[in-house]
């Protein structure tokens, strides 16, 4: 097993006056990130470049993924009912340009926390009208009826991560979890409003191969994801899944130009690339500004 890390994927420690003020801030509001709580090697970068991640619903997740640090219990934290303002107001207070919501599974709620998401997006919505909404959210075990109520907040951009190729999803993530049900979310999505933008993560180095990698970002294309990130997977403590490979930058790049060719719209491929990240973050905020400007133009001269 590889685990000694190459030199490309070490970093410099994050700093910066937008990332203290962020940092700063977020703890005096009580807000919880993933870019910190997760250990993002990119925080400085987005932080620095106005863009942070979110996450609600507490920090118990109710399902056990092997390659994540997140606490696992059967029953997650009481829903926290001003979170959705609170989220909000931190946001417009940190004049965030972009922003992703995202959260632990919570099959233990009836509608397994998606309305507590339409909440937030209302709420960022209504605190910072000019902040472009980014949710990643979990795959509600497929029903419809609940990814409809995320979709009916109108987000721009709406994710849901496949994590990892076909083969190795049983060995990856948690039973209740599956390919082609995260398949299935992405195209339901597609059939609720094919103009929604939709997107997607592929992790890297827990023992899939080339082949296999390009197999996913073709069956991501087949239901319409606009966008992919793909990242290496870096192993969070001894007790997880080990890493099989520490895969190239060489590799990264031909990935990207791979998924490039099969139409994906952006494809940020790279040893540091996580599913939120900046520079894509960056492209899918112009290519949604454009999207906008090109339907306000339609509109005045139809």
């Amino acid at each position: 097993m590889a685990e000694r890390k190459p030199n490309w994927l070490k970093v410099r420690a994050p700093g910066g006056e937008r990332y203290t003020k962020i940092k700063a801030r977020a703890r005096q509001l009580k807000l919880h990130t993933v870019c910190e709580e997760a250990h993002c090697p990119n925080v400085g970068e987005c932080w620095g470049g106005g863009t942070a991640t979110f996450m609600v619903m507490g920090g118990i997740c109710t399902r056990g993924c092997r390659f994540c640090a997140v606490t696992t219990r059967r029953t997650g934290m009481p829903l926290d009912p001003d979170e959705p303002a609170n989220v909000a107001s931190g946001i417009a207070e940190l004049e965030l340009d972009y922003v992703v919501v995202t959260s632990v599974d919570r099959d233990d709620l009836p509608d397994q926390g998606s309305g507590h998401f339409a909440s937030c997006i209302r709420e960022i919505r209504a605190a910072a009208p000019k902040t472009l909404v980014e949710v990643l959210i979990p795959d509600f075990r497929g029903r419809t009826d609940l990814l409809q109520t995320v979709f009916d907040a109108r987000p721009d951009v709406i994710a849901h991560n496949i994590e990892c190729v076909r083969r190795l999803t049983p060995t990856v993530r948690d039973p209740r979890a599956g390919y082609d049900q995260s398949l299935k979310v992405l195209a339901d999505l597609k059939t609720m409003g094919a103009d929604r933008l939709t997107k997607s993560s592929i992790m890297v180095g827990v023992g899939e191969t080339e082949e296999e990698v390009i197999a996913t970002m073709g069956d991501l294309r087949a239901v319409g994801c606009n966008f992919l990130t793909i990242g290496q997977y870096l192993r969070p403590t001894g007790k997880h899944l080990a890493v099989a490979e520490f895969i190239t930058p060489e590799t990264f790049a031909r990935y990207q130009q791979i998924g490039e060719q099969l139409g994906f719209a952006y494809v940020a491929s790279g040893p540091l690339v996580r599913s939120s990240y900046k520079a894509g973050e960056f492209f899918i905020s112009q290519y949604l500004r454009n999207k906008r400007s090109t339907e306000d133009a339609l509109e005045a001269h139809p």
